[in-house]
């Protein structure tokens, strides 16, 4: 009877056997896709975080513009300006307190009558050992004409930053510069000739 009972086990365990092999085999795709997916990801992630560059430094710590505070004295950063906010301050800080030649070229972008590129307002100064500030300003004869500016911050002779802006009339409005076409010589009126009177 012994043997009618073990005959009878044995089949049972071949046949758990054989469902462990079953769902073992049906899982291995799965758990390849899930290997493949992880090392997906992590490769993705690895190449992702070599090609995030570092920011070169330009001297540079920040560079804004900013409307007169009622003072004399820069306030608050602005993006953009209307004609009659006059001066403009260009605010610069620097990365270091070493002694350096910072230039600002102000720069008409797209201004009506204005040629493009042409520098509106150009300023330098020498800094002092120490002094890691400079507050530039500029301001027109009579009021700015609206329009996109840049601001092209130089140290020591080399260019470091740009900023842009604009200049909008008192209406909120830009006025782009339209495109530079030679005119047309106008003709100098004639001379008046003398009326002559006839004496009788």
């Amino acid at each position: 009877m012994r043997e009618k009972h073990l005959a009878m086990v044995q089949p049972k365990s071949v046949y758990v056997s054989q469902t462990k092999k079953r769902s073992e085999k049906s899982l291995r795709p799965f758990v390849k896709i899930f290997y493949f997916v992880t090392i997906l990801c992590l490769y993705c992630y690895s190449s992702y975080a070599q090609t995030v560059a570092p920011v070169a430094p330009t001297g540079i710590e920040e560079i804004y513009l900013a409307k007169d505070d009622g003072e004399g004295k820069a306030g608050e950063q602005v993006t953009e300006f209307r004609t009659n906010d006059i001066p403009i301050y260009c605010v610069v800080l620097l990365e270091s307190g070493e002694a350096t030649v910072v230039k600002m070229n102000f720069v008409a972008v797209s201004v009506a009558g204005v040629r493009p590129e042409t520098k509106v307002v150009t300023a330098s100064y020498t800094t002092k050992q120490g002094q890691n500030r400079v507050n530039f300003s500029g301001r027109p004869d009579g009021k700015w004409t609206p329009g996109k500016y840049r601001v092209d911050m130089f140290l020591n002779g080399k260019k470091a930053k740009d900023l842009e802006f604009e200049i909008k009339d008192n209406l909120g409005r830009t006025v782009a510069a339209k495109s530079f076409q030679p005119t047309e010589a106008t003709k100098p009126r004639p001379a008046k000739r003398p009326i002559r009177t006839n004496p009788n």
